[in-house]
């Protein structure tokens, strides 16, 4: 059978305890088995290829104040034991020309696709700016191999769904927006009013009855966060019938943002070998239960671990996404401690991530969108 032939309409997952049970290590045979069950399910679901994103940071405004983001909206206001320097990051928000240079850097290594992240605004020339850029990089990436531009996936945070359709309707195809955390007290937790747990799934659906491809994910060592917490965020991905998963281990916030996770009792739990471990098996126990979509091997992985990515495509992971964020800029965008490649040009971190997949003997699509079988199955590939 060809990688994304399945016919089932359904998925079946594995029942969350036994979920749980992988997840906090007790898989029968142990984590090498676990991961060849997901390699083996991830090339006759979608294929060995990797699908790069080049991921362009260009904004880190933010109006909102997640307790464990280092770019979060109060992370400039004083706070006792830090100082200054360590608790403000430079804002900046690239200019259009600068975010098309990064577009056709994507174009040109033959990504064929990138993700452009930024913080969460909702202001009026934000919208428009964001709506503006996305239509000339579509009208300025078209060539005979993508014929509609760059594949795009948004990632600005939650936005009313009238601008979502603004998005949508410029050539943003893709959309994720993370849960974080399928339990509603811990979102509770990390989130300060008015964000909300049921808002965020309510943007979620408006983003799939749009027609865009949804990708969500979670934060792995989360503070009372175990092996069946984790299974239920599983169930949580299935239920919305997401298209693609990113997610990564919880890591330290730098400056502020860590002063006040530590008074709110809200640093990593375990290890860091252990949270590595257990995204690992996160990756792994999710392409099991997913089966087609498209799972990241996320940048903080190698936070917590030198091959971590290498690791993450191991685990069945299929999508890697090298940062395209200019040099200058990317010492500002730390959203957690020992974030990598903050000192590289994009050049070179492309040509270290494509070395990444070749070390575990991963083909690299070229000029491709690289959409997840699953969106194509359900119809959520753009006419």
């Amino acid at each position: 059978m060809e990688p994304g032939t399945s016919t089932s309409d359904e998925r079946v997952l594995p029942p969350v305890e036994e979920m749980a049970a992988w997840l906090d290590g007790r898989h029968p045979g142990g984590d090498g088995v676990l991961a060849s069950r997901a390699r083996e399910t991830m090339l006759a679901e979608v294929g060995p290829a990797v699908h790069m994103r080049g991921l362009l940071e260009f904004s880190n405004s933010c109006t909102q104040g997640c307790y464990y983001c280092g770019i979060r909206n109060d992370a400039g206001r004083s706070v006792r034991g830090v100082r200054r320097a360590e608790s403000v990051p430079l804002r900046f928000t690239l200019s259009e020309s600068e975010i098309l240079d990064a577009a056709r850097h994507c174009l040109n290594a033959g990504f064929g696709s990138m993700t452009l992240q930024s913080g969460e605004r909702r202001d009026p020339a934000f919208v428009a700016f964001v709506e503006r850029i996305l239509r000339r990089i579509k009208a300025e990436t078209t060539t005979p191999e993508l014929p509609e531009g760059l594949g795009i996936t948004l990632c600005v945070g939650e936005q009313r769904r009238d601008v979502y359709e603004r998005f949508f309707n410029a050539g943003a195809h893709r959309y994720l927006l993370r849960i974080e955390t399928s339990d509603p007290d811990l979102f509770a937790r990390l989130h300060p009013p008015p964000q909300s747990f049921d808002r965020r799934v309510q943007a979620l659906t408006e983003l799939q009855e749009i027609g865009y491809q949804v990708g969500t994910g979670v934060m792995i060592g989360l503070p009372g966060q175990g092996g069946e917490e984790l299974a239920r965020d599983i169930s949580f991905f299935a239920a919305i019938d997401a298209d693609m998963i990113g997610m990564g281990p919880y890591i330290e916030a730098p400056g502020s943002a860590y002063v006040e996770m530590n008074r709110r009792s809200l640093l990593p739990a375990g290890s860091t070998a252990e949270r590595l471990r257990r995204a690992l098996r996160m990756i792994a126990v999710t392409r099991i239960a997913l089966r087609d979509v498209n799972i990241a091997a996320t940048t903080a992985l190698q936070a917590l671990s030198p091959t971590g990515r290498e690791a993450g495509l191991m685990f069945g992971a299929n999508v890697l996404m090298p940062i395209v964020t200019p040099g200058s800029r990317r010492d500002s965008y730390q959203l957690y401690q020992g974030k990598p490649c903050i000192d590289e040009a994009a050049e070179a971190c492309t040509a270290c991530i494509i070395g990444r997949a070749a070390r575990v003997s991963r083909p690299v699509t070229q000029n491709g969108w690289g959409d997840a079988p699953h969106a194509t199955r359900k119809g959520r590939i753009p006419a």
